[in-house]
């Protein structure tokens, strides 16, 4: 219960449904009690030929069922006389299809309340989930398979919304109804309803045993379809590889055996959820015939302790009882199954967000002086990449971050938009520290070109224009002449409305570059940081790409992590890393003379001084 109580916090904001809801479920078991009711006294009067004598009501006091029993029944005597036993017959089936009629309508506007609150529940947890992933590092991705993430946020979602978002109109619905149902059964006969008292117990251990035993099973089924999602996420990305390899026997393999483990573990957990229906009506069926048994013995005692008309009537209030205790119990299994998957994502939800914006972070809006680390030292988990380094960009340079892979370059500028903040020391732009801005005003700053182009399943032009709100078509083509991709665009079907196809599938590397240039150049960035953004190319892709970086650097401050060091020999600082330290530093004529590490690597790519 502990879960489903914390899963009840997303009901607070919907508390009018839920009372509401509450109301119509308080009103719908009381119509159907009535109309109940209303049958006990009928079958005293119809099938008797004599009538009893005149209840004197004074003599009862309070308000007890025997009273309300009489008063019933000295009515349909007096209509019976005046009227006829089959136009009172009549009367009660009349009376009776109006009590169940106001029932079925509070039954249904119980639900017409209950169905926004489901459903904008399930959507809080999507969009609270959503935004968690929006906000969360880069370090949790790195972490975390992204089969798994689309598992919680598509097949768990599913499964709150069929398990957990099913059984909460049971949890306010069948309680009610069970309520009602026993205080009249105790109204009614206390002896019988002791018995039923005494059964509860055993039904209700019988539950929870079966609840928390669905729950692990279903942690363990959505974990494993984790695992499975992963393996096609994987595959469809790496398609080009395994057909190369022809590794499609081996992954086919792979892929089944996990997909059998998922299937075993679902087999297991539906076997165990199809258990419960039956054993909890044997349990119940049980119940009904000792009733019946000691019921139907104080009716034939004759010693007044009970009549046959309200014996069956006590039957009939209590079959009231048998359908909402199986659904409370089946909806209570059903829910632990759901809990499972409302853990999984709220692993999500409540994820540490490690880079935190101060409340009192200041704005920035321009780049004026420079961005200077400060004895800077960065660790992933335990592993250190950076190590105690210092350095100063100054406003409209280009500097190049060199060395062999490892060595800290593409970390260092992932710091620069505090993707990762610094283990140790402090990067400052303009004299203050990065940490004390606004996030978003600070990212606002910069503009980011990656080696991997990542591009929208969207138009060209939405693209460009990515997250910038009323931007004109001359910005967005202005920004594509600036990239050295107008001409191509132009040339594809639908100009800049063409869809690209996902991750931009439909273009060359080389373009799919260029557009992720347009996109960085259409922020109009005071800082462009290229992240190995031409190593990917072809020759003739790379000299395109060249010639539109070299466009956008004009006037800008530019940070350039680079493998193919003739992209950078004019860049006026070239920062040599090696193992998270800076060994060398100066611009390319100057580190040539040196022998040190720069000079290998140009002897290595054989690149002429």
């Amino acid at each position: 219960m502990k879960g489903y109580l914390k899963f009840l916090r997303f009901t607070l904001k919907y508390k009018y449904f839920a009372i509401m809801n509450v109301l119509c479920n308080v009103l719908s078991s009381i119509f159907g009690l009535f109309s109940i009711a209303s049958i006990m006294p009928l079958l005293d009067v119809l099938f008797s030929s004599q009538q009893a004598p005149k209840t004197n009501l004074s003599e009862q006091n309070g308000f007890s069922f025997n009273r309300f029993f009489d008063i019933l029944k000295d009515t349909i005597w007096a209509y019976k006389n005046e009227y006829g036993a089959s136009n009172v017959l009549l009367g009660i089936c009349a009376f009776v299809i109006i009590m169940i009629s106001f029932k079925n309508l509070f039954r249904y506007l119980a639900l017409y309340f209950m169905v926004p609150m489901r459903n904008y529940i399930v959507s809080d947890y999507r969009v609270a989930a959503y935004n968690r992933i929006l906000v969360l590092p880069l370090s949790y991705f790195s972490n975390e398979k992204k089969g798994d993430l689309l598992s919680r946020m598509t097949s768990d979602m599913h499964q709150i919304e069929a398990a957990v978002m099913s059984s909460l109109e049971a949890f306010t619905k069948e309680p009610i109804t069970i309520l009602i149902s026993l205080v009249s059964l105790i109204w009614v006969s206390p002896i019988l309803t002791l018995i039923v008292f005494c059964t509860l117990p055993i039904s209700g251990l019988f539950t929870a045993l079966i609840g928390k035993l669905l729950k692990r099973q279903t942690a363990r089924s959505q974990a494993k379809f984790g695992e499975v999602v992963s393996l096609i996420e994987e595959t469809l990305m790496g398609v080009r590889v395994i057909k190369a390899f022809n590794a499609q026997d081996f992954l086919f393999k792979r892929f089944s055996k996990q997909n059998k483990l998922y299937t075993d573990l679902n087999i297991k957990s539906n076997r165990t959820s199809d258990g419960t229906s039956p054993i909890s009506e044997t349990i119940t069926i049980s119940v009904f015939a000792v009733i019946l048994w000691i019921g139907g013995g104080m009716v034939l005692s004759n010693d007044g302790s009970m009549t046959a008309s309200v014996f069956i009537g006590y039957l009939a209030v209590f079959s009231q009882l048998l359908s909402p205790a199986k659904a409370f119990s089946t909806a209570y299994n059903s829910m632990n199954k759901g809990l499972a998957s409302i853990e999984r994502v709220e692993e999500i939800i409540n994820s540490h967000e490690v880079i935190i914006e101060k409340e009192n972070a200041v704005s920035v809006s321009d780049f004026k002086d420079c961005i200077e680390f400060k004895n800077v030292s960065f660790k992933y988990e335990e592993e250190w990449v950076i190590h105690h380094l210092n350095l100063t960009i100054k406003k409209g340079q280009t500097v190049a971050l060199v060395g062999p892979s490892g060595s800290g370059k593409s970390t260092l500028t992932d710091l620069i938009p505090r993707f990762y903040d610094p283990s140790e020391g402090a990067i400052l732009i303009d004299g203050i520290d990065i940490r004390d801005y606004k996030i978003l005003d600070l990212r606002g700053l910069m503009g980011i070109v990656t080696q991997e182009s990542i591009l929208f399943n969207d138009s060209i032009a939405n693209n460009i224009s990515f997250a910038k709100q009323n931007i004109s078509k001359q910005q967005i083509e202005d920004a594509a002449k600036i990239a050295n991709a107008h001409n191509f665009i132009t040339e594809t079907e639908n100009s800049y409305e063409t869809n690209i196809g996902d991750r931009g599938n439909k273009l060359s590397g080389g373009q799919k570059q260029r557009l992720s240039i347009a996109r960085a150049v259409n922020t109009n960035p005071d800082i462009l940081i290229l992240d190995e953004a031409t190593s990917a190319l072809d020759t003739g892709s790379e000299r395109l790409v060249q010639d539109a970086l070299s466009n956008v650097m004009l006037n800008r401050t530019t940070i350039v992590v680079a493998h193919r060091l003739s992209t950078i020999k004019n860049a006026d600082l070239i920062v040599v890393l090696e193992k998270g330290k800076i060994v060398q530093q100066g611009n390319h004529s100057a580190l040539i003379q040196q022998d040190g590490m720069y000079k290998q690597l140009i002897e290595m790519q054989q690149i002429p001084e």
